[in-house]
């Protein structure tokens, strides 16, 4: 039997988000004898983390679904053990890589990835707390209906499944490591409220994750596909592409990993920094591994805490570390599609985790002048908004160094987790 994990990482109220994963959990496990291991990794604060709970509770029985429900204790025990039975050294310092005090959208994902492999599963399903499934025909619309039960299997036998199949030139043995949608409904990144102000200061501020060498006309056409998703149409039907799925039709709302992806590669742990989940997505790309992309796109809604008089500046913060880290990982995405699948891949099809490590470790070395840059035009947009944003670009003005600083080390985290992940990989299993 296919033992998967359909896991949810959260810090906030979802009890209705939670009520409707149980649901694509039983369609799984009737629709495709699936063993199904839901996981709730649950950062909330105690009262929500108890909502959760009797949330948990009140799912009915469904052969085939087993629930878990972890708080950051349990979790954080968990993780222990295993990194204590891996021998590694720095056992604090992955500790806190793997459940840092600060949001990391990367971490806990992450944390899923290594409990999975504990749980013996063979792939991992991610949704997201802020999003919530389509319906069509009186239905919820489930992405796990194109995820299963085709990853790790060779592409070729997946090709008469979906409605167009489109390798070009990648060999059809290669096994199928990524099946994901995007979502529709509003902008996955909160910054709406910057283009209704001032949609040129919008294109100057979101045309900063564009690599800085990039010709104004490259960089537009970027800032209008960016965070746009699927855009506002809802599902009306299926519709699956075997490929190599390009990193920007995929939303991490919305994806599953095959375990021989996810269990050689983490994702970046840094902190406080959007984005940061992308990049196993770009490995996949450029590795030439194939994937299903499809179409049944998740809805995606915003929480008011980000525009509260806390939350705004935490999540502009947020929003500028993503900015900041993209100086290092477009070096990394460009030296990745240089090496290709030959460089990337192991004779097996695996991803090589070496590589990769090199990479990382490469990019740290990077002279900061662009992200200089990127301060000094995000300064300059944000006070041109005026209000709460000017007040945001002066607590930004007294950080530029440690943000700098910051987005430097993120990358040397990265590279120490993902050097040390496989031998926690088989410390999980064990």
């Amino acid at each position: 039997m296919n033992r998967v994990c359909l896991a949810l990482p959260t810090n906030r109220a979802c009890s209705a988000t939670i009520t409707a994963l149980h649901a694509e959990a039983a369609y799984a496990a009737r629709n495709f004898g699936a063993d199904v291991q839901m996981l709730i990794l649950d950062s909330a604060d105690d009262r929500t983390r108890a909502a959760h709970a009797g949330t948990v509770a009140a799912l009915p029985p469904e052969p085939g679904v087993s629930v878990h429900h972890l708080d950051e204790e349990r979790q954080r025990a968990r993780l222990r053990r295993i990194i204590r039975r891996s021998g590694l050294p720095g056992p604090d310092r992955l500790l806190d890589l793997m459940l840092p005090p600060a949001v990391s959208y990367g971490a806990c994902t992450n944390r899923a990835f290594l409990l999975a492999a504990a749980l013996g599963c063979h792939s991992v399903h991610r949704r997201d707390s802020d999003s919530t499934y389509q319906a069509h025909a009186g239905q919820p619309v489930f992405p796990v209906h194109h995820e299963l039960p085709w990853l790790g299997r060779p592409a070729a036998e997946a090709s008469a499944a979906v409605t167009r199949a489109d390798l070009g030139p990648v060999p059809a043995h290669r096994p199928v490591s990524l099946a994901g949608a995007s979502f529709i409904g509003a902008l996955s990144v909160d910054i709406a409220e910057i283009r209704r102000l001032d949609d040129g200061v919008y294109h100057d501020v979101v045309g900063l994750w564009a690599p800085g060498d990039w010709p104004e006309d490259r960089r537009r056409a970027l800032v209008e596909e960016s965070f746009t998703g699927a855009g506002t149409d809802p599902f009306t039907g299926d519709h699956s592409t075997l490929t190599v799925v390009d990193p920007m039709r995929v939303d991490m709302c919305n994806v599953a990993f095959d375990r021989a992806v996810y269990e050689r590669v983490p994702l970046p742990p840094a902190t406080d920094t959007i984005g940061s989940d992308y990049f196993l997505l770009h490995l996949v790309h450029d590795a030439g591994l194939p994937g299903i992309l499809h179409n049944r796109h998740i809805e995606n809604f915003h929480t008011p805490e980000r525009r509260t008089d806390t939350g705004f500046p935490a999540y502009q913060r947020r929003f500028v570390k993503f900015l900041l880290s993209m100086l290092y990982f477009h070096h990394v995405y460009d030296r990745m599609a240089a090496e290709g699948p030959a460089g990337l891949l192991d004779p097996g099809h695996r991803v090589r985790p070496d590589r990769i490590v090199r990479l990382l470790r490469e990019s740290t070395a990077l002279d900061r002048a662009e992200n200089v840059w990127r301060l000094d035009r995000v300064d300059t947009a944000y006070r041109k908004l005026g209000g709460r944003y000017t007040a945001f670009a002066d607590r930004l003005a007294t950080e530029r160094e440690d943000l700098l600083d910051q987005a430097a080390r993120d990358m040397e985290d990265f590279a120490f987790l993902a050097e040390a992940w496989p031998a926690l990989i088989e410390a999980a299993r064990a």
